[in-house]
């Protein structure tokens, strides 16, 4: 006879294998879990007592001493500017520099490469340059190559950056870009919280004249405003407009940043664009001289010349 399907199974076919076997294998792997568990919980301990404390494994920032003071940072274009030219504004800082107890840094715009953007970024990166090469400078002052400094008798600490000053100086509330920008200046902001301090012009935030307090925030402020996305955003102004860019989008820069008058430490040589500059000024900058020409930043120099070497040979 033949089935047209196959006999069934029984319905309970034997176990694979007798209880008591199952559960000593059960057994055997509760107890490897538990001493691989009980392992991983020694070793974990152990690595705890053991590691270094976090003392070492990051240490303090560095505190600067104090020497020098001051360091005043002005990038120099030799492929543009005549010697003459250029040594008249070295001798300038130098001067300044010599009475105050001050240093002075002079870095080359061809030592650096940026990138195909444009050379008035140098500022940025020569700051940076300026934080490594003097670590223990309190302050560094950015101060452009057309630019004079006038009144030698003025310390920078006693003009602006004395906490008690800068409490005086600040702007706040103050539209970061005038003049109706949403974006304002803390109002509760001591002066010992500040580490930038810079001024503005009619057009917005004036770069070219500005102080930084040595520190880590400075490292951070530098390293982000020199940052390769901003540099090739190929903003108008370069440098000043992402500076203003990262303003207002960075509060942990607006937290640390001080708007002063603009006559405290950046006035113009002519008022078309800001405050023009009155006898008694720290500083003067020829302003956009070079769209006109490298002649005429050199003429508009003269006008100053006389002026700035007689009040430091009377000071």
């Amino acid at each position: 006879m033949h089935y047209a399907y196959p006999p069934r199974k029984a319905s309970h076919p034997p176990p694979y294998a007798p209880r008591s076997s199952r559960n000593i294998a059960g057994l055997r792997r509760n107890r490897t879990k538990l001493l691989a568990i009980t392992g991983l919980f020694f070793i974990a301990v152990i690595w705890l007592l053991t590691r270094p404390s976090s003392s070492h494994a990051a240490p303090s920032p560095h505190k600067p001493s104090g020497n020098p003071p001051v360091v005043i940072v002005t990038a120099v274009d030799e492929a543009t500017y005549d010697k003459d030219y250029l040594d008249t504004i070295k001798e300038n800082r130098i001067k300044y520099a010599e009475k105050h107890g001050y240093k002075t840094f002079f870095p080359k715009v061809s030592d650096y490469d940026l990138k195909n953007a444009p050379k008035s970024w140098t500022k940025v990166v020569a700051m940076r340059h300026a934080l490594t090469k003097f670590p223990d400078a309190y302050f560094f002052w950015y101060l452009d190559q057309n630019a004079f400094i006038m009144n030698p008798r003025l310390k920078i600490e006693d003009h602006i950056t004395k906490n008690s000053r800068l409490e005086e100086l600040m702007k706040k509330d103050h539209p970061v870009v005038p003049p109706d920008s949403i974006i304002k200046t803390f109002s509760h902001l001591k002066g010992q919280d500040v580490d930038f301090v810079l001024t503005q012009d009619s057009e917005g935030l004036s770069a070219g004249s500005f102080i930084v307090r040595n520190g880590e925030w400075a490292r951070f402020f530098l390293e982000t405003w020199f940052d390769p996305i901003y540099r090739s955003y190929n903003f108008q102004k370069a440098e000043t407009h992402a500076l203003e860019h990262i303003i207002q989008w960075h509060p942990t820069i607006l937290a640390r940043m001080a708007i002063i008058d603009q006559r405290l430490l950046n006035s113009y040589s002519q008022h078309n664009k800001g405050d023009e500059y009155r006898d008694g000024d720290l500083a003067v900058r020829f302003v956009d001289c070079l769209a006109a020409g490298v002649q005429a930043c050199q003429t508009e120099s003269q006008k100053f010349t006389q002026k700035w070497r007689t009040a430091f040979s009377s000071s």
